[in-house]
């Protein structure tokens, strides 16, 4: 396993890290779960990461009760705010209020008494931003939060969090958490360079487009009774005979360097300095296995250009 800086800051993160949206608490059993995050950590996967809203705190117990057979120094935690976990008012968003009874409630499910990395989960444009900056620097002096993130947030929401951290002396952001993969994009027009310039790593959710780039789905009408697709309209929806042909394709390209397409597609996203570690979800530890292969692997200007060309 290989290991990143974590954007400006110190901190340094393995290149695959493990996830628990759609996962843990929820879709995967409990066993495979379990052995699949000692399998991470065995692997020198060091990167754990989960939210208060994944199946309502439910991840973050699965996960906390696993990890404390690990030393606490030995591991990066990352935990979230900002999506509904009641029906109140103020049981959403990032407001002093909401951000300290949630972090509170995560430390406790997780059986930690700080978390390595505090994500804003979205932007609230009903908060203002100073309030949250605010809090979760508070947090970071009390020792419940060593390190400041958002998550889906733009550039230009960003430039405006940097610009009141150094106007108001708080913590500044170092890390961003963006959906990236092969058919999802976006972040390399503006956030990839913003980050690059301004300290701010990306750490990226859905590398491999809900398990679409690891080759299980051969049809958009007929999907694997056993995958969460066939559970979730969402998912489905996002899976086309075009992307599964592309799939395809990109499945050569993998079998001609030896490796899967999975892999492929973790390396191609790791080919970014930006980004410091690519996001997995793993309801069996053989997952994990295979994806901690990607770690290391480099793909030369021609490889690049064949995949950009499939991808076009």
């Amino acid at each position: 396993m290989n290991y990143r800086k974590l954007g400006g800051s110190g901190l340094k993160v393995s290149e695959i890290s493990l996830g628990s949206w759609l996962t843990y608490g929820g879709y995967a059993e409990r066993e495979n779960a379990v052995q699949a995050i000692h399998t991470a950590y065995e692997a020198g996967i060091n990167f754990f990461d989960t939210a208060n809203v994944y199946e309502q705190g439910a991840a973050e117990i699965l996960l906390g009760e696993t990890i404390q057979a690990f030393p606490r120094e030995s591991y990066v935690l990352a935990t979230k705010a900002f999506w509904p976990m009641g029906d109140g008012p103020n049981d959403r968003g990032l407001s002093r209020k909401h951000i300290v009874e949630q972090c509170n409630a995560s430390l406790k499910r997780l059986g930690v008494e700080y978390v390595d990395i505090f994500y804003c989960h979205r932007h609230d444009p009903e908060t203002p931003l100073y309030e949250t900056l605010r809090t979760i620097d508070d947090l970071v002096r009390q020792g419940k939060v060593l390190y400041v993130g958002v998550s889906e947030w733009t550039a230009s929401q960003m430039a405006e969090a940097l610009g009141t951290a150094d106007r108001y002396l708080l913590d500044r952001i170092v890390v961003n958490q963006p959906v990236y993969n092969m058919f999802e994009r976006y972040i390399e027009k503006e956030v990839i360079p913003f980050g690059e310039r301004n300290g701010i790593g990306q750490v990226v959710f859905s590398p491999l487009a809900q398990g679409l780039l690891t080759g299980k789905y051969t049809s958009a009408s007929e999907l694997p009774q056993d995958s969460r697709a066939a559970k979730l309209d969402w998912m489905a929806k996002g899976i086309t005979e075009e992307k599964i042909a592309k799939v395809r394709a990109l499945s050569e390209v993998a079998g001609d360097l030896g490796i899967t397409v999975g892999q492929l597609a973790l390396a191609w996203i790791l080919r970014q300095p930006n980004v410091a570690s690519a996001l997995v979800g793993a309801s069996r530890p053989e997952q994990v296995t295979e994806n901690v292969k990607a770690s290391g692997i480099t793909l030369d200007a021609e490889i690049v250009e064949r995949i950009e060309g499939i991808l076009t």
